[in-house]
């Protein structure tokens, strides 16, 4: 069992910063990708920051040059650095991972979703 955990949403003004924290924890062999996803009411589930099986890190365009992403990978943890927020930034965040779990016999491929944590961002 694989375990995707995060932290750090809450309430804040515009203009302000947030940093979200996910860590993957339990039976993992490997991990392929990983990153944050978003969705606000009514609006489907959409990218927001995640790095790629080569180490390259993908941006929504609506947050370049706002948001960053980084990685402990001796961890399995990454993080969403969250400047310049906006009021259409509120959504709940999601970290998810395509990666290998450890079934006890093989490796098995898996994608695996957090529980989410909700970001409100105030006018």
């Amino acid at each position: 069992q694989v375990q995707m955990v995060e932290s750090g949403g809450g309430l804040v003004q515009a203009g302000g910063s947030l940093r979200l924290s996910c860590l993957a924890s339990g039976r993992i062999c490997s991990i392929y990708t990983m990153g944050w996803y978003r969705q606000a009411p009514g609006k489907q589930r959409e990218l927001v920051a995640g790095f790629s099986p080569g180490g390259q890190t993908d941006y929504h365009d609506s947050v370049k040059g706002r948001f960053a992403i980084s990685r402990d990978n001796t961890k399995n943890l990454i993080y969403l650095q969250m400047n310049s927020l906006k009021p259409e930034d509120t959504a709940v965040y999601y970290c998810n991972s395509d990666l290998t779990e450890n079934t006890g016999t093989y490796c098995r491929r898996q994608n695996y979703w957090g529980q989410g944590t909700q970001v409100t961002v105030s006018s």
